[in-house]
């Protein structure tokens, strides 16, 4: 490869955290605020028309088997400051357990006979989960008096303030059809696996996020913590059921129709990790296969998707978008955990330095600009997300071959306090742990894979590859006899 094509493609794969690093290191210019980009100021009383001057907006939490965590979410929703006859607080409730269903509902009528006007919703199936939750709630007559909905997962806490300073956007801003907010972890300290996720997710909202806001490029809707204009939903085609990352779908289609969304990273609501491992791994099986699978159903529509010559340069940051979260994990897994420690085995086969070396350094290194307290922790971070690799890449190829648990969709378990309760009752009892509970088969092979090679090239290498060869099936190892996050007996 010549070295203009290297330097190019360094430059496309570290533009985004070059860009972050700047704004945060010389303070503006890069990242302005979107207070800045659009129009924003606060909603006014008005002398004749009251309340009525407010628009109507529609508050969504969707929950599933929530038992300890619904409280949080429903008492943080009803506590939103709105003009209370301006607001609607919708509870859609897909539980199975009936003793969970009456808690929910219980905690709904608690918050009415407060005068919160909050409408506990449940339907006959789970067709769609998610998805089709949402869009069976957007069919009752009641809403359609408002003009947009905000968006919350079952252990989301907005602030009070949160309508208040994401709905000025929409009122003056007519073509914005989506605000996101961050996410603000409450657990990331629980454990080393939670404080990886921190990096990994704040690096999605620092420079994926902020930076496609402030060039105006595409961003994903991140399915809650956010405010839809509904007449954007609407036009969009509303939720569809097709795949398990309904966010982003509905973002891509709305996308495609022209609306532009805007990201503000100052507001910041709380939510938890998944600190399991095994809630882990499904969380990451449906983000990887999902968007593969979407890629696939929607890479003609995106190709023919005839808008203003002004938006061609949006549709190619789009198709580059989907295609990176379907290459990086492949591309992450077979490299680095597959090609690299076969090379040992061919003396003859040379790996060019800049390819193995240099450009991964620096893309790491970047990637941490969104969380620096953790720089320390960033070989386990790539030992980790290199593990993780394996798990993405089988999913990645489901999605894109709509085999196996393509459609799968399993609730990411929360915990809330439910840990730390269950750690300060049974400290004197040690729970028994079943091996095959926690064993996953594909990590230890490829972990015993990287171990031989490592000392295949203690043997007869020269390179010193062992050294990341062994740290790595470490990794895997560890992964694979499942002890990595906490442990909670009979999640």
């Amino acid at each position: 490869m010549a070295i203009g094509d290297r330097i190019g493609l360094i430059w496309e794969q570290t533009r985004e955290p070059l860009m972050v690093a700047a704004a945060q290191t010389h303070g503006s210019g890069v990242l302005d605020h979107p207070e800045q980009r659009y129009n924003w100021e606060p909603m006014k009383d008005d002398v004749e028309l009251g309340n009525s001057a407010y628009p109507m907006v529609l508050v969504q939490i969707p929950m599933y088997n929530e038992k300890e965590v619904y409280q949080l979410s429903i008492g943080a929703a009803c506590g939103l400051s709105w003009p209370s006859e301006r607001i609607i607080i919708q509870v859609l409730d897909d539980s199975t357990d009936p003793t969970i269903k009456d808690l929910v509902e219980m905690e709904c009528q608690r918050w009415a006979s407060k005068g919160i006007n909050i409408k506990y919703e449940i339907r006959g199936n789970r067709h769609g989960y998610k998805a089709g939750a949402l869009k069976e709630g957007m069919k009752h007559s009641y809403v359609k008096q408002c003009d947009y909905v905000a968006i919350f997962d079952a252990d989301f806490q907005p602030e009070p303030d949160f309508l208040w300073r994401t709905i000025p956007f929409l009122v003056h801003n007519p073509e914005i059809g989506l605000v996101q907010a961050r996410w603000k972890f409450v657990n990331s300290d629980e454990c080393l696996m939670t404080r990886m996720q921190e990096m990994s997710l704040d690096y999605h909202f620092t420079v994926e996020q902020e930076v496609g806001s402030s060039s105006h490029a595409f961003f994903g809707f991140n399915g809650t913590a956010g405010v839809w204009r509904i007449s954007a939903l609407n036009e969009a085609g509303g939720w569809k059921d097709r795949t398990t990352v309904e966010d982003m779908d509905l973002a891509v289609r709305a996308s495609l129709k022209g609306w532009k969304f805007v990201y503000v990273g100052a507001l910041k609501v709380k939510n938890e990790l998944p600190s399991t491992f095994k809630a882990y791994r499904y969380q990451q099986h449906r983000w990887s296969c999902g968007p593969a699978n979407l890629f696939k159903k929607m890479a003609i529509e995106i190709a023919r998707n005839k808008k203003s010559e002004s938006m061609e340069e949006g549709l190619c940051d789009l198709q580059l978008l989907l295609c990176a979260k379907i290459v990086a994990h492949i591309v992450t897994f077979l490299f680095y955990c597959v090609v690299f420690p076969a090379t040992v085995f061919f003396p003859e086969v040379e790996v060019p330095m800049w390819g193995a070396v240099y450009i991964p350094s620096t893309i790491t290194l970047l990637n941490a600009v969104g969380t620096p307290r953790s720089l320390h922790l960033l070989v386990f971070w790539i030992l980790f997300e290199n593990v993780m690799s394996l798990h993405r890449t089988k999913a990645t190829f489901m999605g894109l071959l709509e085999v196996g648990r393509v459609n799968e969709w399993v609730v990411t378990e929360k915990l809330g306090d439910a840990l730390k309760m269950k750690s300060s009752t049974k400290t004197s009892k040690k729970p028994r742990i079943r091996i095959g509970e926690r064993m996953h088969l594909l990590e230890l092979g490829v972990g015993a894979y990287l171990f031989f090679c490592g000392c295949y090239d203690v043997t007869y290498g020269k390179n010193g590859f062992f050294i990341y060869l062994f740290f790595q099936s470490m990794a895997f190892f560890i992964a694979g006899f499942g002890y990595v996050g906490t442990f909670v007996p009979n999640s």
